[in-house]
């Protein structure tokens, strides 16, 4: 642990950071990774890969993720929104070509191949889109001259706009929803909400018609009939895994569901390590998204409590959608746990949002710099 007179850009950083956030993001890493060793092997093997194919792609992931959230979190606002400017340019440039480019999985255009990686742009715009809607907002505030709300509005247009040519309706409808909730602390006028709420409404509808496999999940959902293998065999899983589990490596849903790596971990956790263990998961989800809007709340910047607030809203709508499938309270919807489910551009920019949110709520640098040698002089000085 650095001394609390020790000096430089380490140091200054463990000071700062809120280490209740750090271990709560270290701990969902290295959980992950830990459950990957149960949910992906027998994927693996049924698509003729080793056993440990999506264990080691978990791990070659983790590392640098790892860093990135590190070397994120010592970043300043200002450094944050650069940041965050160029990440969103570039990730809507990635969504525009892979609409003409990118490799076509089950109908869908969200992938763009490098070499051996495969990339979904759209997953590092969100966290950028929330920074530089939160900005647009805080400036608004700050001079009413200035049309933040307009330029977020139109912001959002493009990107729902390419998210729904891919077509991602699931990511499309947590961008507009972090959005939303970003607008409402923003202290938007009665009147947006309605109108708001009245082309969200229009929205749904005009997916269920325009969508045949949008119509298809809903109607499944709400009739329970068709091919609801997946969802309900997740449910199975959750139902018997009971309050302790099977015991590591004793679940069976893993080796029928296609999806149980990704989609579907949650009901792996479930069936092999007990409901216990999966409300343990939630807590520590819920701990985040909580501590994130009590730190937000209490912060004097305008853009630091709306990018706080938007980022673990982004964060906890994720989980919640991806929770709420497996336990088939949601029609199913191609959603990563954050941190949990096998995904390397998710974990990528799970890891930046939580290195955004690890910056954005630590004390000033420069101040506890300067307040730690103050009290070193002051205790020197009277021989302490």
């Amino acid at each position: 642990m650095a001394g609390r007179t020790e000096q430089g850009i380490v140091a200054d950083w463990w000071r700062s950071v809120d280490r209740w956030f750090l271990a709560a993001f270290i701990c969902l890493m290295v959980g992950g990774f830990v459950l990957s060793f149960a949910a992906s092997p027998p994927v693996a093997e049924k698509i003729g890969l080793e056993p440990f194919h999506f264990v080691k792609r978990h791990a070659m992931f983790l590392v640098p993720s790892m860093l990135v959230m590190l070397g994120t979190s010592m970043l300043t606002a200002r450094g944050i929104r650069r940041m965050s400017i160029l990440l969103l340019g570039g990730s809507i440039l990635l969504m525009i070509g892979a609409l003409f480019f990118g490799m076509e999985v089950k109908g869908a255009r969200r992938w763009i191949e490098f070499g051996p990686l495969t990339i979904q742009p759209s997953e590092f715009m969100k966290p950028a889109f929330v920074v530089i809607c939160a900005w647009l907002f805080a400036e608004r505030a700050r001079k009413k001259e200035i049309p933040g709300n307009l330029f977020a509005m139109m912001l959002l247009i493009v990107v729902c706009a390419l998210l729904v040519a891919q077509p991602d309706l699931g990511q499309t409808m947590l961008t507009a929803g972090t959005w939303g909730g970003l607008f409402f602390m923003a202290g938007l006028p009665w009147i947006w909400i309605i109108l708001l709420g009245g082309v969200g409404v229009t929205g749904f509808c005009a997916a269920y018609f325009v969508f045949p496999h949008v119509a298809s999940r809903i109607d499944r959902f709400m009739t329970g009939e068709g091919d609801t293998f997946q969802t309900d065999t997740a449910r199975e899983a959750i139902m018997g895994g009971s309050w302790l589990g099977k015991g590591p490596g004793e679940g069976t849903v893993k080796r029928i569901l296609p999806d149980s790596h990704t989609d579907f971990a949650f009901s792996v956790i479930a069936e092999e390590f007990g409901i216990v263990t999966c409300m343990a998961l939630a807590a520590i989800f819920c701990f985040i998204v909580v501590r994130g809007l009590q730190v937000a709340f209490a912060q004097r910047d305008h853009f630091a409590r709306l990018a706080i607030s938007g980022l673990v809203l982004l964060f906890g709508l994720q989980s919640i959608i991806n929770m709420s499938v497996n336990l088939q309270l949601m029609p199913a919807k191609g959603m990563t746990l954050p941190f949990i489910s096998y995904g390397g551009s998710s974990m990528m920019a799970i890891a930046i949002s939580a290195g955004f949110i690890l910056a954005l709520t630590r004390k000033k640098a420069e101040n506890a710099s300067q307040t730690d040698e103050l009290m070193a002089r002051t205790m020197a000085l009277y021989g302490v």
